[in-house]
């Protein structure tokens, strides 16, 4: 199974790059995580975003392959626990689909995307900056793959 994280924004601060890194090496062997760099939309003031949120989400399902499990990252999406995230990557990895995981723009996805998700989730109720959502969705990944191989690194 691959994983891939496929995200609108390309120009990450250095923090951002480093902690993800960090937490998709530490993975190791056990999970593979690519990242695939979606450009931003023409944005320009007084103007409504949709343009660009529609720019952005053709780009997103261009990247998208046919038989993708996808995962859009929204905050209206589904919440879970650590423990209910573990236990639905292992779901995801028995049923052997690849992953996309989105994350849109800063206005949010185009309708279609949302269309096309197999799955919403919300790593939060709050709004998270996209750069943070990349740091967050890693060390997630890495907890939920050490809860499924009995590390120590989460405490309940």
């Amino acid at each position: 199974m691959r994983v891939r994280l496929i995200a609108v924004g390309s120009r990450m601060p250095k923090w951002v790059r480093e902690a993800y890194e960090d937490y998709i090496t530490r993975l190791g062997s056990g999970l593979k995580v690519s990242l695939t760099e979606i450009d931003l939309g023409p944005r320009s003031a007084g103007r409504p975003p949709q343009k660009a949120m529609e720019v952005e989400g053709q780009k997103l399902l261009a990247a998208v392959r046919k038989d993708d499990y996808v995962i859009a990252l929204d905050e209206r999406g589904t919440e879970m626990t650590t423990r209910e995230l573990a236990t639905w990557l292992k779901s995801r990895m028995q049923d052997g689909r690849d992953l996309a995981f989105l994350v849109g723009g800063p206005d949010g996805f185009a309708p279609e995307v949302l269309t096309r998700s197999d799955f919403t989730w919300s790593l939060s109720r709050l709004t998270f900056p996209h750069a943070l959502v990349r740091v967050v969705l890693a060390e997630q990944l890495y907890r939920a793959h050490g809860v499924l191989a009995n590390h120590p690194y989460h405490r309940d």
